[in-house]
């Protein structure tokens, strides 16, 4: 099975360059960050409500609980919020606060809906990537970046595991992606 694409710096700003050309461009950057600096699955990402993210005073949480029935595995989990994405979800909930705190995070165009589900975010995903000219990208780029960007930082193998959810070390040595300039930074260290 083929791994989705891990970003580079520059394929993420692309991303987002495409996206403040478009319509909902602060949901859209607020759902893309969230994958890429807090590793969400996009079924946990489009399963969040806001009372999840934002606390009583309005204010964006620095941990989200993710309940059982949110994660991978049924298994809850903490997910910490970095500074970084706090200021893009705190610029996301200016513009967007709805009368119930139990509404999805992330509304959707159709009247009808209750915001994405797992399936519609992929789909999102991919039109978003495909529309940003970045092959091989699909909803699990967020994710898969996530991790590798924290083990090339030289994140200990176990605290990966802590922030993605995994209970297995193979697991996260899948989502690893290795290039050639970590490899000749590596040889530097000798």
């Amino acid at each position: 099975m083929k791994q989705a694409k891990t970003l580079t710096a520059q394929e993420l700003r692309r991303v987002l360059d495409h996206i403040a050309t478009r319509k909902h461009c602060a949901r859209n950057r607020a759902m893309l960050l969230i994958t890429h600096y807090a590793g969400l699955r996009v079924a946990e990402m489009a399963s969040l409500r806001f009372a999840d993210v934002v606390d009583a005073e309005g204010a964006i949480k620095n941990e989200i609980m993710l309940r059982p029935e949110q994660a991978k595995g049924g298994d809850a989990r903490t997910v910490f919020i970095s500074e970084k994405l706090k200021k893009e979800l705190s610029a996301y909930i200016k513009i967007y606060t709805p009368n119930d705190p139990q509404e999805k995070l992330f509304y959707s165009q159709k009247k009808s809906s209750d915001g994405f589900n797992a399936n519609t975010a992929t789909q999102f995903f991919h039109y978003l990537y495909q529309r940003a000219a970045i092959p091989g990208a699909s909803s699990h780029s967020g994710r898969r970046s996530f991790i590798t960007n924290l083990a090339a930082k030289g994140v200990g193998v176990r605290v990966i595991m802590g922030l993605s959810g995994h209970r297995q070390l193979s697991s996260v040595q899948h989502y690893i992606d290795c290039n050639d300039d970590q490899k000749r930074k590596a040889v530097e260290l000798i």
